[in-house]
């Protein structure tokens, strides 16, 4: 699945709820705790099916004082409170609050606080609100919160939209990109704003994210398929697919997942990405982000920006470019750029 990470410091992710509404239990927490909820919580698969978690800084004033909202498709039974309250030890002694959301109030809560971002030159609205308070000149997408990851409300992806946005403002020009993990659609959608003559492809391990990515694409007049200046694309766990491979190598790579996998797919990565091209990661928490950067250092990448968006990082990797191979040259052919093959374990 996409990959922003759970336990969302401004809106949280929103669900498809059963015709007959849901279940919000809520519990006080601290920041500490809300932002240990953002990693994989293996717990949660003892729930069948497990609720959706919402984490939320009610008062600025008191930086610590958060709040959990987990989100039940049934009404949840005792052995289920127990598992939520365990979450965030801090509620010990704290009387949980849990309420039934009729079916009426889902879309509006679901959108409820979801203000617009302003991330470098792009504004990210709700299809209900925030249109028409677009500054002048902005690049703007409405991208609604439901089934997929990627609303632009988390602070990873801002951090992915500003990141771009820099990389544009700088002069950087790319011709190949690859959005892994799109989500909505958003990144690869603000990808091509930018540079709008590149080829860009965008996947999810998820079919229910690529089917919003055709809705929001739809809504945003986006075009996807094969032709030259529209998005493909593509079901598949990393770059595991034979157009993924067939389009590599890349000069610009995103991946806005999360830090297990982005280890775990360091030598996939670094091989489909060319010769001097951009990897920029996000997914990750603070406390992360260097053992990622080092698996990338390993394979020939180098840390080039660690900006923050909120509390999260956004690395901008590098890859080397390869050495010149000593001999003579054929005319028109580059010597010692390397190569990526489809016979490749990717």
């Amino acid at each position: 699945m996409s990959a922003e990470p759970r336990g969302d410091g401004v809106t949280g992710f929103p669900f498809d709820a059963p015709r007959d509404g849901s279940w919000k239990l809520t519990l006080p927490c601290t920041r500490a705790e809300a932002d240990a909820l953002a990693g994989d919580l293996p717990t949660l698969a003892l729930l069948d099916p497990p609720p959706t978690l919402m984490t939320s800084e009610p008062d600025p004033d008191a930086p610590d004082a958060w709040r959990l909202d987990a989100y039940f498709e049934a009404e949840p039974d005792a052995a289920s409170i127990r598992l939520i309250r365990d979450l965030v030890p801090s509620a010990a002694g704290t009387a949980p609050a849990l309420e039934h959301v009729p079916e009426e109030d889902w879309v509006t809560l679901s959108q409820e606080g979801l203000a617009p971002i302003h991330a470098g030159r792009f504004w990210v609205h709700t299809p209900q609100h925030g249109a028409d308070d677009a500054p002048a000149g902005s690049v703007r997408f409405a991208i609604a919160a439901g089934r997929a990851f990627g609303t632009g409300h988390h602070e990873t992806t801002a951090g992915c939209l500003a990141m771009l946005d820099r990389l544009r403002r700088a002069g950087h020009h790319y011709g190949n990109i690859a959005d892994v993990g799109t989500g909505t659609g958003l990144l690869a959608f603000a990808a091509r704003s930018l540079w709008p003559s590149a080829r860009i492809v965008a996947s999810d391990i998820d079919p229910v994210s690529i089917e919003v990515t055709v809705e929001n694409a739809a809504a945003n007049a986006v075009p996807v398929g094969r032709a030259r200046t529209a998005i493909e694309l593509v079901v598949a766990a990393g770059l595991d697919h034979p157009r993924l491979k067939a389009r590599a190598p890349y000069d610009l790579l995103i991946a806005n997942i999360l830090a297990g996998p982005l280890v775990e797919l360091a030598p996939v990565f670094a091989r489909a990405l060319a010769p001097g091209g951009t990897l920029i990661l996000a997914g990750l928490l603070q406390t992360q982000a260097e053992a990622v950067a080092t698996a990338y250092r390993r394979q020939g990448l180098r840390l080039a920006e660690d900006a923050r968006f909120g509390d999260w990082p956004t690395l901008r990797l590098v890859k080397r470019a390869a050495r010149p191979a000593r001999g003579r040259a054929r005319k028109g052919v580059a010597v010692g750029m390397g190569s990526w093959s489809t016979d490749g374990a990717i």
